[in-house]
């Protein structure tokens, strides 16, 4: 693996007390490829709703709105290389990772921005439709690559997503240069998929299905394909190793037993992972119109 270029990530996200979902899985994945992270936490919670009701405390407006005025104002802002943001406590805190994002790119205009507008899945929003509305309108357009699943795409696009070539419509026409969507649909019996598209390249990676993976994995995915971006890479190989870190993982985690990704026991599935990825070259929508 190559050495990481100089510079940090500003990670703005849910924080969990127990388990690896949102910043914990993020931050871990991140710091461990070699990147400095500023983690900024959405809400506090002390484990993924999914494990039953408890506590949930939400940043405030105002003391978000701090938060990011310190951020922008920060001696150390010029480290910052990228942000990347996913799980929002409320629609409000869409204009405060805006807000950081266009004075960041004051100081550098190269800045790269990840919006992973973490809303729903195949249940339905499970964010208030406010917020969901706020991360389509303000931090989408600003995005140099947006993570979507595919139920998130569909919610944005307001389409039904059949296909991948219906996926790879929408997500040409959603705005983002770049867009990885998860749980696309596989061409491998028993698989599952992330698909990508740029300006160059529309990508399949697929692998193996495994039932009732822990939740996190599309926040773990999100930050390692940005991290493997940033390292240099190109686009194909990022989204393979991306990939099979994170498939890798699932099948670790599941072999343990546990019902959370065991990200602590797997840093070198991280950095190295052996996982087998089957990568697939797709008719990119552009081609299709021009012939």
């Amino acid at each position: 693996m190559s050495e990481p270029a100089p510079g940090a990530v500003i990670v703005i996200s849910s924080h969990v007390i127990r388990g690896s979902v949102g910043n914990r899985a993020a931050v871990f994945a991140l710091e461990t490829l070699g990147y400095p992270v500023w983690a900024v936490p959405t809400v506090i919670l002390p484990w993924h709703p999914g494990h039953g009701p408890s506590t949930r405390v939400t940043v405030g407006a105002e003391d978000f709105d701090r938060l990011i005025d310190d951020l922008i104002r920060a001696p150390w802002s010029g480290e910052v290389r990228a942000v990347l943001s996913g799980y929002l406590g409320g629609a409000h805190q869409a204009e405060g990772v805006a807000r950081l994002v266009e004075a960041l790119r004051v100081k550098n205009p190269d800045l790269f921005y990840a919006c992973d507008p973490v809303m729903g899945d195949a249940g339905g929003l499970y964010v208030p439709e406010a917020t969901a509305v706020a991360m389509r309108d303000r931090l989408l357009p600003l995005a140099s690559l947006a993570t979507p699943n595919r139920f998130e795409l569909s919610w944005l696009c307001g389409v039904e997503l059949e296909t991948n070539a219906a996926i790879l419509e929408a997500a040409l026409s959603l705005g983002p240069s770049r867009m990885l969507v998860t749980s696309a649909i596989p061409m491998m019996q028993g698989g599952t998929g992330n698909l990508y598209l740029s300006g160059n390249h529309a990508l399949l990676a697929e692998h193996r299905l495994i039932d009732n993976p822990p939740n996190g994995t599309g926040d773990l995915l999100a930050a390692l394909f940005v991290a493997r971006l940033l390292e240099g890479l190109n686009e194909e190989r990022a989204l393979q190793l991306a990939t099979a870190s994170v498939f890798e993982i699932i099948a670790r985690t599941g072999k343990r037993g546990a019902d959370e990704l065991t990200l602590e026991r797997d840093a070198a599935s991280l950095a190295t992972p052996m996982a087998m990825v089957q990568m697939r070259r797709l008719l990119h929508p552009g081609q299709k119109r021009r012939s």
